[in-house]
């Protein structure tokens, strides 16, 4: 018609965006809050009963994600799981999108629970059980990696790519998963707890930095310039969040506490200025094509380390963060686990070997580090046992991979099953092996003011989902 202005043009661009936005669909809308609502509540039923079987509660909650998926609930009522959960993509992301930030924000608040101190008290011991708990269980991942079969687990991208994928994610820890399970067998603040919470620190740290160089390397390819391109984008980062992110995170920290003492209510603002911080760090490193969980868990150790922050002033964030955005994540998550997918021999034999690499891994890792340190046999396995549990951690670096295309459906299913299996079998292995070795000695109880602020009494202050 005369007087349209075409729509690729700045001043169709303009009209564009004057535009008011649209709004979402009634419908939308109602599947949205029923799909919501279906998963939360499963999420709190299942995880209380996994709690109560003495299980972690993130058990409970990808079992409901793959209760009302494609396992069973659309294999049962097609049509009901249909219309609830519809394949179109758009829909789906709204689900999803919550429970990314929900993710972030959980990543980001573990990280400001960080106590490098602690860590370095513990010195050579927790630097040598840490270096074995990483380097074999990611060596052994790497070398299952390259033998598997090509594109049986693996997305449409390097060998290499996916070999590096999968050694991560067997090199892993869950620190909430761990820290929940010490505290319920009353060895939090014995040597092995303290161990291998330090020892787990660690491994998850440069978890998350093999992340992001796994997540660049599959959107670049794995040229050696793109390769050291990769690294270098990595360090950099840790070193900008160290030299500039802290000066400014402990002004924007004593801004916010101002405010608060202004009138505000108490840790709102403290609050907010921290969800602000991590979620720009994460989109920083999303748009440096590296992960955006990468950014929250150094904006969260940055954070962490100020002297101005205060824990208990973003006790708020973490209770909505823990209670209701962390559970909404491992259900979605649980949604795309595919159970179908063991029918397929090979792919039940692929998830058999890995799980054999993940269990194998860590603990002749932790073992070789921890008896390099001159521990004892029972306790050096013990925190083999402790750090064998992947849960959170896990799990997120499977959806990692899902999404950036490094593993498909089956490869998604089988690491998944690989954190709830792990995480099922820690306590009765922990349990097992300090029972042997006499490890839960009353008197092998350091202060308080050896345990991170967060794990002090009552655990860890991000309970293990």
């Amino acid at each position: 018609m005369p007087g349209d202005v075409p729509a690729g043009t700045p001043a169709g661009l303009l009209a564009a965006a004057g535009t008011p936005m649209p709004a979402i669909a009634p419908h939308a809308m109602l599947v949205f809050l029923l799909a919501v609502t279906s998963l939360l509540a499963g999420a709190l039923l299942l995880g209380r009963l996994a709690q109560r079987l003495g299980l972690p509660a993130i058990v409970g909650e990808l079992a409901t994600g793959i209760l009302v998926g494609p396992s069973v609930f659309a294999q049962l009522a097609p049509e009901a799981a249909h219309w609830l959960f519809p394949p179109d993509p758009n829909q789906f992301h709204l689900v999803e999108a919550v429970g990314q930030i929900g993710v972030i924000l959980f990543v980001g608040m573990t990280g400001t629970e960080m106590d490098v101190p602690a860590i370095l008290r513990r010195g050579r011991a927790a630097a040598q059980v840490s270096l074995g708990g990483l380097i074999v269980p990611l060596g052994l991942g790497v070398a299952t990696g390259l033998l598997l079969p090509a594109g049986l687990l693996s997305g449409d991208v390097d060998d290499w790519v996916f070999a590096l994928f999968l050694g991560v994610a067997m090199a892993v820890s869950a620190i909430p998963v761990i820290a929940r399970i010490l505290v319920d067998l009353g060895l939090l603040h014995s040597r092995v707890g303290q161990m291998t919470l330090a020892a787990g620190t660690v491994d998850d740290a440069v978890g998350w930095l093999l992340l992001s160089v796994v997540s660049a390397l599959a959107t670049t390819g794995v040229r050696t310039g793109d390769v050291l391109t990769s690294v270098v984008s990595v360090l950099g980062t840790v070193v900008v969040a160290g030299l500039v992110g802290g000066p400014v995170a402990e002004v924007v920290l004593r801004q916010a506490g101002r405010r608060r003492a202004a009138g505000d209510s108490p840790a709102s603002a403290v609050s907010l200025a921290c969800v602000v911080m991590i979620l720009g760090a994460a989109a920083a490193t999303q748009a440096l094509r590296l992960e955006a969980i990468f950014g929250a868990f150094i904006a969260g150790m940055v954070i962490g380390s100020r002297r101005s922050f205060d824990p208990r002033l973003v006790a708020p964030v973490r209770l909505v963060v823990t209670g209701v955005l962390a559970p909404l994540f491992f259900a979605t998550a649980g949604l795309r686990v595919d159970l179908t997918q063991l029918r397929r021999p090979s792919v039940l034999a692929a998830g058999a070997v890995v799980l054999a690499v993940a269990v194998t891994g860590k603990f002749l890792g932790a073992y070789l580090g921890a008896r390099a340190s001159h521990l004892g046999r029972w306790e050096a396995l013990a925190l083999g046992a402790g750090m064998n549990a992947r849960g959170v951690v896990e799990v997120v670096v499977a959806g990692t991979g899902l999404r950036l295309g490094v593993i498909d459906s089956a490869g998604y299913t089988v690491v998944v099953l690989v954190a709830v299996a792990t995480s099922i079998m820690a306590p009765p292995l922990l349990r097992w092996t300090v029972a042997r070795g006499a490890l839960a000695d009353p008197h092998d109880h350091p202060t308080d003011a050896t345990v991170p602020p967060a794990q002090r009494n009552e655990g860890a202050t991000i309970p293990a989902p």
